[in-house]
């Protein structure tokens, strides 16, 4: 690494920490005020995000206004809304020590400090803003590294950054593998990672050595779980939304589908119809770009694998970045695409008829983000809820518990730790500090 960039990535550290030293971000009115400021900044650069995003990702106007740009000032808007009563102490009841004299206590919530924030390339705004908006809200600096992989949008969230904030308070810092090492290896208060679980051993490694806390939002593969009873209208359309926005691309995207014998046949007929209707000249293209040439080459390994199992789209240009949305069918955990998260518009089949052994293979894998359940019956939808654990789960409906702000959203063993949204950001981003007072 140049020696200078270095430098720079030091000083910017280290005049965090003076910055936090003065108290200043302790104060409501500072974190509302500076957050306001954030907001006005950020909408104004709607058109500069929402080209980036189509240049990296290829994703639509609409598509990035309302999962990249929306879900932020969403977010934004809720935490201003509730910040000073969150912030709060709360007061406990008085209770008698053994000498007779009175406790009295309360819960307070502290800013740990200087955060360092680490952005993933797939919904590189949204995945970047959204944690920053926690740590702002609960009284921290941050340094944010945006993904290297979608280097447009690193930019444009740069230039926000710099408008809204001083470089004491928050500042971006380019690079990659080297640049995050350097900043891994200095003493942050608190690291947020999103990224894949294989990277997020490496943040949680260097956290380990110095003990500092951390949140890691990873991924795995998400089930998804269609009993005989579905609406399969339904069904469909909400699976497809989920799956093939961002081209496949989400870390709570339906992986793949466990679906009943007695009505898989007719759903795959329903999907392909689907598919047909939503992009009538062939999907190719149209439902964005997937990130780097070499993943395509590595989602198009999984058909080149199994070439009798493709039973809908299949086709890909590898330089454009182009996959099609794309079925397979008759798929076991043998099949190459069932060996990790597949994290692009390609959606598997298995089938069963007793959900009891669906349940095990589910359980005796690496747990899930998200578990999505389609089903009339309520009591089978809470008997697989209870026989399982995932980092969250829907029952009829995929990826809207993402944005729904008054839920805590994260993952669990390896798909990440830790939650966030809303009042679960400010406190995950505060460390929670009793106080008691002998009278």
């Amino acid at each position: 690494m140049d020696a200078q960039l270095e430098q720079h990535i030091i000083e910017v550290f280290q005049n965090q920490k003076k910055f936090f030293a003065t108290h200043q971000t302790k104060s409501i009115d500072f974190r509302i005020k500076q957050l306001e400021n954030f907001k006005k900044v950020f909408v104004a650069h709607t058109d500069d995000l929402c080209e980036a995003l189509f240049t990296d990702l290829g994703k639509s106007r609409q598509e990035a206004e309302y999962a990249e740009i929306k879900l932020v000032v969403d977010e934004l808007d809720y935490c201003l809304s509730h910040l000073e009563d969150w912030a709060k102490p709360v007061e406990l009841p008085p209770v008698k020590h053994s000498s007779g004299s009175d406790m009295i206590s309360k819960i307070t919530f502290q800013p740990y400090g200087v955060n360092y924030i680490v952005g993933p390339f797939n919904y590189p705004v949204q995945l970047t803003f959204s944690p920053l908006v926690g740590a702002l809200i609960a009284g921290n600096t941050a340094i944010i590294k945006p993904s290297e992989n979608t280097p447009n949008v690193a930019q444009v969230i740069e230039k926000i950054v710099q408008e809204a904030f001083q470089p004491e308070y928050v500042t971006v810092i380019q690079g990659a593998i080297e640049e995050n090492t350097l900043l891994l290896s200095l003493d942050f208060d608190y690291i947020f990672f999103t990224g894949s679980p294989n990277v997020g051993k490496i943040v949680m490694k260097a956290a380990a050595e110095k003990l500092i806390p951390l949140t890691l939002e990873l991924g795995g593969k998400s089930p998804t779980i269609v009993h005989k009873d579905a609406d399969l209208d339904k069904t469909v359309q909400r699976i497809a939304r989920g799956k093939w926005m961002n081209c496949g691309q989400t870390c709570v995207a339906p992986d793949y589908i466990y679906v009943h014998e007695s009505v898989k046949d007719e759903l795959i007929l329903r999907f392909k119809a689907y598919l047909d209707k939503t992009y009538p000249d062939s999907s190719l293209g149209k439902i964005g770009k997937i990130v780097s040439q070499q993943q395509v080459k590595h989602l198009a390994g999984y058909l080149s694998a199994a070439e009798d199992k493709v039973v809908y789209g299949g086709k890909y240009d590898v330089e454009n970045r182009h996959f099609e949305a794309t079925l397979m069918d008759h798929v076991n955990w043998d099949d190459a695409v069932m060996q990790q998260e597949i994290f692009g518009p390609i959606l598997p089949f298995l089938t069963y008829t007793d959900i009891n052994v669906v349940l095990d293979e589910i359980n005796s894998r690496p747990k899930p983000l998200a578990l999505y359940i389609f089903s009339e019956d309520s009591r089978f939808a809470e008997d697989v809820l209870n026989r399982t654990t995932s980092g969250d789960a829907e029952i009829n409906s995929t990826l809207i518990h993402v944005g729904a702000h008054f839920l805590p959203f994260g993952g669990v063993g390896t798909s990440g730790m830790g939650k966030y949204h809303g009042k679960f950001s400010f406190e995950t981003f505060s460390h929670t500090r009793s106080v008691l007072e002998l009278k």
